[in-house]
């Protein structure tokens, strides 16, 4: 009771706080940005602008000092940037903002000494955060950024494993793709598995030599699990709130994306308590499976901000993960199904009948599409849905395919035709192409994230993290779309290597383009928002080998400063 009423008045305080925030984020200032490089990311080349002047929260002069002066006026908030480079706030092209809450309130493999290399380590690290957050026996227990392939056995944990370290109790380890997780005995009871149950359509239940599911589940199957999966309360989530856009801010987002809203984040994240708390701009996503919910809904707004939210569109997910081995494919995966079944080209999450059935749904409201698809046969299923739907690039209606990992070349045309945005996912080529190549041949894997490609198709794509898939460190993407280069050093695809500027409009200009946003975000002009990051370095003049070492000093959202370095 002590613990709930103290929980309670610190959301109030939160919220409070949040309130005091938007009003001083309200006030008409004026501030003047200088002595720095600024980087405007308007147009093709980069261009340089001495000032900078901000009103109100928009940008109302770019130019000369002197004239910046008299454009300021008198009482101007003066920010010397001392050598420092500012560019537009970054735009989250994808990423999962209510997952990253989840994460900062379970147990996070990934914190500390990072991802464990061993399943003794792995159940070590377990049992702390158990004893740390004094969870109790009953309770659930659910740790984040489960890495199998970081393990020294090769194999994943299994629930016998979990059962003998921690008996009774219902432990999940959540898979860092999310597309997967392992549970305990007692955790499969209560969501209902049994030893029978069988495999749903576009799921696993990974079994063991008696047939039985040893507690490793793959996407649809996932489903029982979320159905009972524990639920914070209000004030945990404002504070995991607090703490993953302060996460954001601190990497130079301005504006992020929830990029699979399930309905009680989609209830949350819309709530006055959230509102008041955003200081980022945040895009939600609603999963397409609660869509007869969201169609029934006439307070969704969808393409309009409310607050600091906006539901953007719907998402659609096609297949699943190409490092997890259930990513959709045309061609046989080398290393075969997840338990080592050939041939095995992974297999679509819905039908092409029931996606294209439920897009025309959401087309027919005039609402974005969204579809996530890594292999190239999803990719196909995004197309003909597309094409069905007589979706043309004149009708600007911007589907975005995120991920677009495994494109074939020809589907760039269809994109062009279609006016699809890709949502390219860089990264791949450095934390698992030395897999992928394990799977599919070198030409394959070259064209993962085809950025030259696709630019030179006329395209207008973006660059994310996944996050919590992986950092959301811009600076790790932008590395290694210029790159493509994986673990074990192996250059991915050099034809597709970015420029700093180009991976630069890959994490501004292309991922407001994707939200009808261009006119608001991603460059630095006059009626533009003042949402700016001020970075120590000149990514245009460090080398390639420093560029992940460049760091944000300040996030800066409609001209106030939301984030500094300590």
């Amino acid at each position: 009771m002590v613990r709930g009423l103290k929980l309670a008045l610190a959301a109030l305080g939160l919220a409070m706080l949040g309130n005091s925030a938007q009003a001083i984020m309200a006030r008409p200032i004026t501030s003047l940005w200088h002595h720095g490089t600024i980087i405007t990311m308007d147009g093709p080349r980069a261009k340089i602008v001495p000032a900078v002047v901000v009103r109100s929260g928009k940008i109302v002069f770019t130019g000369p000092l002197a004239q910046a002066r008299k454009v300021a006026g008198r009482g101007f908030e003066d920010h010397d940037l001392k050598g420092a480079t500012m560019l537009p706030g970054f735009v989250d092209a994808h990423s999962h903002f209510s997952m990253l809450m989840r994460v900062a309130t379970g147990i996070d493999l990934d914190a500390g000494e990072g991802a464990p290399r061993s399943i003794a380590d792995l159940l070590a690290k377990v049992g702390r955060g158990i004893e740390a957050r004094m969870i109790a026996q009953d309770d659930w227990v659910v740790a984040w950024n489960y890495k199998d392939a970081a393990l020294a056995e090769k194999r994943h944990v299994t629930r016998a494993d979990l059962d003998k370290a921690f008996p009774g109790r219902k432990v999940l380890l959540m898979h860092f793709t999310g597309h997967g997780l392992v549970a305990s005995s007692a955790a499969m009871a209560a969501a209902g598995v049994k030893d029978d149950t069988p495999n749903p359509e576009g799921g696993l239940f990974l079994r063991d030599g008696n047939g039985k599911p040893n507690g490793v589940v793959f996407e649809a199957a996932l489903t029982p699990f979320f159905a009972v999966f524990p639920k914070p309360t209000y004030p945990q989530m404002i504070e995991a709130l607090n703490i993953t856009q302060r996460q954001y801010a601190a990497n130079g987002y301005t504006h992020a994306q929830d990029g699979a809203t399930q309905l009680a984040d989609l209830d949350f994240l819309r709530s006055d308590g959230a509102k008041l708390a955003l200081t980022i701009d945040l895009a939600l996503l609603p999963s397409f499976a609660g869509l007869d919910n969201l169609l029934a809904r006439g307070d969704l707004a969808v393409g309009q901000y409310q607050g600091r939210t906006k539901v953007q569109g719907i998402k659609f997910v096609l297949d699943g993960s190409p490092q997890a081995r259930t990513a959709f494919f045309t061609k046989n995966y080398a290393n075969g199904s997840p338990e080592g079944h050939h041939p095995w080209h992974g297999e679509p999450i819905v039908s092409q009948e029931v996606f294209n059935a439920a897009a025309r749904k959401v087309h027919a409201r005039g609402w974005q599409i969204f579809a996530h698809a890594n292999g190239d046969a999803a990719i196909d299923m995004a197309i003909k849905a597309f094409d069905a739907l007589g979706i043309k690039a004149g009708d600007n209606r911007r589907p975005v395919v995120i991920h677009s990992q495994f494109q074939r070349p020809e589907q760039l045309k269809d994109y062009a035709r279609i006016g699809v945005g890709p949502a390219y996912f860089s990264n791949h080529t450095y934390y698992f192409a030395d897999v992928h190549r394990s799977n599919f041949s070198t030409e394959v894997v070259g064209f993962i994230s085809p950025f030259k490609a696709a630019i030179a198709a006329g395209l207008h794509p973006s660059n994310h993290s996944d996050a919590p898939v992986t950092t959301l460190d811009p600076f790790i993407q932008l590395w290694s779309s210029m790159a493509r280069t994986s673990l074990s050093g192996v250059v991915n695809g050099p034809s597709q290597r970015l420029t700093a500027y180009e991976g630069l409009q890959m994490l501004t200009t292309g991922p407001a383009w994707q939200v009808f946003e261009e006119d608001r975000k991603g460059r630095i002009k006059v009626g533009l928002l003042a949402d700016f990051v001020v970075l120590d370095r000149n990514p245009l003049r460090t080398p390639l080998d420093q560029i992940r070492s460049i760091r944000v000093m300040q996030t800066i959202k409609e001209g106030r400063v939301i984030w500094t370095q300590h």
